[in-house]
């Protein structure tokens, strides 16, 4: 485990939002699935997404490469993204990919490269900030004609069965007005934990949502489990918890967003325990919280009825060296029910 440092204050926003617009967000039109044709699970994950979303037809992308490999170099991705950009529509604002492998472009996630294109501006070698995104915490539903950028989560899955229940749990979550509850779990890992001096702002960020600050080495046995946070290297303890539809659940770590796990807890663990989105990093971030999910942010956007995907992409800063995963269109409070 590569040494952790941190950033005091990175997490506060540039582009601040002063009110959320109620009731725009993404929708199925404005989603391009991105599915690789020599990827037999890729094309099934594609296809059952499709259906359940009701993308229109026009919306898949269908590419060609070897997915064998967890990192691209940067001339196979310069390869890779011009052949889906010229397959991709103009009204497409956001990506959905349908594949595990590869997770990174070099020194970036694959989300993020696809969104912004590669650029080493967004990684970090010596635990330094990056290039900020301008769509954090805006207010746009339009990302693509504003920003010229396509956020992009991985509908990430080992087998299919995973991944329909993934791809379940997020249509489900539709409306569904969940009354669970969020965890904000403070550890005594100092390197790990530094998200939880904002856990009071979070709070506050919720609204009338019921949060609960927990200081304990990991959540145990909740069965209403709407947002979970925390930082560890290995969060132990996840199948003894109910993740509701459309729950959102990550650990701050360096290597979450190793998806196969090599070295540290995968953040598709997440996924295979019931969460419908998490988030984790690809290459060393150090403890710069402008680097992972702002807790506060990501519940004040989805409780106010964003999508999973835009909720989760305007709560990161410096996103470069994150890879999203999860259901995009997830929208549990699209009603706006829970009162701000």
């Amino acid at each position: 485990m590569s040494s952790l440092w941190h950033i005091a204050g990175a997490d506060v926003g540039q582009n601040a939002a002063a009110a959320i617009p109620l009731d725009r967000a993404l929708t199925a039109k404005d989603l391009g699935v991105i599915v690789n044709e020599a990827d037999p699970l890729s094309i099934a994950i594609g296809d059952y997404y499709r259906r359940k979303r009701d993308i229109p037809e026009a919306n898949i992308v269908r590419v060609r490469f070897d997915a064998t490999h967890t990192t691209l170099s940067a001339a196979q991705f310069a390869a890779l993204r011009a052949d889906i950009g010229a397959r991709t529509a103009h009204n497409i604002q956001a990506y959905a990919l349908t594949w595990v492998r590869p997770y990174r472009v070099e020194c970036m996630s694959i989300t993020t490269a696809l969104a912004a294109g590669f650029d080493t501006a967004y990684c970090s070698e010596r635990c330094t900030s990056t290039r900020w995104s301008p769509y954090y915490n805006s207010n746009s539903y339009r990302p693509y004609d504003d920003f010229g950028l396509r956020p992009a989560m991985s509908i990430a899955a080992l087998d299919l069965p995973h991944a329909r229940e993934l791809i379940d749990r997020g249509v489900a979550s539709d409306h569904s007005r969940a009354q669970g509850t969020a965890y904000l779990v403070a550890t005594n890992d100092t390197r790990r934990n530094v998200r939880a001096a904002g856990y009071a702002d979070a709070r506050l960020s919720a609204g009338t949502f019921p949060v609960e600050i927990v200081t304990a080495p990991a959540l145990e046995s909740r069965q209403d489990v709407m947002f979970y946070f925390i930082g560890a290297v290995d969060v132990t303890d996840l199948a003894t918890n109910k993740f509701l539809p459309g729950a959102v659940a990550d650990h701050l770590t360096s290597f979450g967003g190793d998806l196969l796990g090599n070295s540290q807890m995968s953040s598709l663990r997440w996924l295979e325990a019931g969460a419908t989105g998490s988030y984790g990093t690809v290459t060393e971030p150090c403890n710069i919280t402008a680097k992972f999910p702002s807790p506060g942010l990501v519940m004040k956007r989805y409780l106010a009825g964003e999508t999973l995907i835009e909720a989760y992409w305007k709560s990161v800063a410096m996103p470069g060296q994150g890879i999203f995963i999860g259901e995009p269109l997830a929208r549990p409070y699209g009603s706006n029910a829970v009162p701000r």
